[in-house]
């Protein structure tokens, strides 16, 4: 079936038709661009959420994802983005085979249409033209044909009329043959004129106009083929990325089934197991004979050692059982005095510093009130050297040879430790080997670079070699004896245990005031019981003696003169400058230097700082 001679008649609405093919091609690829800017927008939001969910580097999140569960989630969410990938992969293969083609197609498609129906116009108004000059001819050869029998009557009635002279009749008779003639040859023209265009519709009606219509037929079957192809490749697209797509939800999974739950319970008790033996039993203690009231190891108190009396065979000494003595750091930390720093000059005397004595009877509040208070506000220690020491044990920092964690804790972060340090050490070793084989190569060929040049950095990285070693020796020192003490399960480990923690807990309140009963009964913290469990606390003096000074982070200048008194401060006279180590972090005091021999604390309403904006700051235990 063709157009051409199906719907020779239909020109118009071979128009509209046509008109209407290419606008459902135009919303086709409306479509198409909208499906791939939602897979755009779905993979980017894929990316977004795998990313907000990846664990952030050097963060405690990295820690957790050395259990199985967490690792799975890990890995889903790596197969997640190579899902988000894929569906990026889909709108790019989209837009490249479906729009951009599509889009060129019509471009093409319009202009071969707009030809067409060009063509198709102009022989329409061609025949038109035609049709007109055959209807005038008709009527002009109609017209004379009227005027010739007209004239030819009239003649006839001048013929017959007696009274009419022979002028007149031979004037008559001339006049009809003129109308006559004239009818003739209008009659030969008309026909002239319809035989040509006969001829001519028969033309545009078997020849130019099933042409055209067939060309526009073409056209218009091309366009359908062409659309059914493109919907073709939009389900090709989706199906060839179908097979990654299930490698990524195999990945997932897999990453669900290597789950192991026994692993990751072994891993909790890896990284909690604290290496103490549960606490014994508790003796009995009989109160119905007269004697001094003392406190139950199960109670919120601090527990003494006595080390006079000697422990009663299969029974457990007081201080050595680690539950309770963290209990006893708790109490030890709400008890400690809290003191402001001094006022300036204009309200109160600088002398009043927040080490100044206390009462050596001072009645302590109601365990709840203590709690609040620690709860609301900052722990102070009262001396220089238990400052560091002991805030970043209240508050997580640990001492460097974490003395303050359980023991099998303990090893595994000085284990970690070391390895760490072995680490740097080789890195240091591989940089010097490199060095040294630069020099070789400068000594061999001086054209290549100077070998002097290299001495200083080589004599710089033994000199950190040297310091590595150092560090790692201590730690080794350190993990040998935890590793010498953790194997031993005896009642002598356990003692030593405790009283290796009643020492850490010492260390943090080793400058606090010393606390007798209160009226009511309640716990005490007695002179002689502190003086017997004080245990040499060396290796805390030696601990900081090497440390490197802390970085300037700005400066200071004093306001009013201050005479530091107590440990830990530093006087300062009015109009001084001097450096800032370490800012007011909400206790009131910062702290300052004034040489490498000299540094402490000031209150910060007695100076003015001035911190540098590109200072990385001095590390806080606060």
């Amino acid at each position: 079936m063709s157009w051409g001679t199906e719907l020779w008649d239909q020109f118009d609405n071979l128009e509209k038709h046509t008109q209407w093919g290419i606008d459902v091609l135009e919303k086709y690829i409306k479509f198409v661009k909208e499906r791939t800017e939602i897979e755009i927008s779905y993979a980017k939001q894929l990316r977004n959420l795998s990313k907000k969910y990846q664990p952030k580097k050097n963060s405690k999140e990295e820690e957790e994802y050395k259990y199985t569960s967490c690792r799975a989630f890990l890995a889903t969410l790596n197969e997640m983005n190579d899902y988000a990938g894929q569906h990026e992969l889909i709108s790019e293969n989209m837009t490249s085979q479906i729009t951009a083609e599509l889009a060129r197609f019509v471009q093409e498609l319009k202009q071969e249409r707009k030809s067409h129906f060009h063509d198709g116009r102009k022989a329409q108004q061609y025949i038109e033209t035609f049709w007109k000059q055959l209807e005038a001819s008709k009527r002009r050869f109609e017209r004379d044909c009227k005027e010739a029998d007209r004239a030819q009557q009239y003649f006839e009635k001048m013929d017959a009329d007696i009274n009419v002279t022979k002028a007149d009749v031979e004037k008559a008779r001339q006049q009809a043959q003129i109308r006559h003639q004239m009818a003739e040859d209008s009659k030969a023209e008309y026909s002239s004129i319809l035989l040509k265009f006969n001829h001519d519709q028969r033309e545009h009606y078997h020849t130019h106009i099933p042409n055209i219509f067939q060309k526009i037929q073409e056209m218009e079957e091309r366009r359908i083929v062409r659309i059914g192809e493109c919907m073709k490749t939009y389900a090709e697209v989706d199906r060839q990325v179908i097979p990654i797509i299930g490698k990524c939800l195999d990945g997932i999974t897999k990453a669900a089934e290597s789950i192991d739950q026994k692993n990751d319970s072994l891993l909790v008790i890896e990284a909690f197991k604290s290496g103490f033996e549960p606490p014994g039993d508790i003796d009995f203690e009989d109160f119905t004979q007269p004697m001094k009231r003392t406190v139950s190891e199960s109670s919120l108190s601090n527990s003494r050692w006595d080390g006079k009396s000697e422990p009663k065979p299969g029974s457990k000494s007081k201080g050595k059982l680690w539950p309770f003595i963290k209990k006893n750091k708790l109490m030890s930390l709400l008890t400690s005095p809290h003191q402001p720093p001094p006022p300036p000059p204009a309200s109160a005397s600088p002398s009043a510093v927040p080490n100044g004595p206390q009462s050596p009877k001072q009645q302590k509040e109601p365990l709840s009130h203590r709690f609040n208070e620690f709860m609301t506000s900052k722990p102070k220690i009262h001396c220089f050297r238990s400052l560091k020491r002991g805030l970043s044990l209240k508050l997580g920092g640990g001492p460097e040879d974490f003395s303050n964690l359980p023991p099998e804790q303990r090893r595994k972060k000085l284990q970690q430790k070391v390895d760490e340090l072995n680490k740097e050490i080789q890195k240091e070793i591989d940089q010097r080997d490199a060095l040294t084989k630069m020099k070789d190569v400068y000594i061999k060929n001086p054209q290549m670079g100077d070998a002097a040049s290299v001495d200083h950095k080589l004599a710089e990285l033994g000199q950190n070699m040297e310091k590595l070693r150092l560090e790692a020796q201590k730690f080794e020192g350190w993990l040998a004896e935890v590793e010498g003490r953790l194997p031993v399960r005896t009642e002598q480990s356990r003692r030593q245990s405790g009283m290796y923690d009643t020492q850490n807990t010492s260390a943090v309140n080793n400058c606090a005031q010393d606390r007798e009963s209160s009226p009511d009964g309640s716990y005490t913290e007695e002179p002689s019981q502190e003086s017997e469990m004080k245990l040499p606390v060396t290796e805390f003096d030696d601990e900081f003696d090497d440390e490197e000074p802390l970085p300037t982070i700005g400066t200071c200048k004093a306001l009013y003169t201050f005479e530091g008194q107590n440990e830990g401060t530093i006087s300062v006279t009015e109009g001084e400058t001097l450096y800032v180590i370490e800012e007011d972090k909400g206790d009131g005091w910062t702290r300052i230097r004034r040489n490498e021999d000299e540094e402490g604390y000031v209150p910060t309403s007695y100076v003015e700082v001035y911190l540098d904006k590109n200072a990385k700051g001095a590390m806080t235990y606060i």
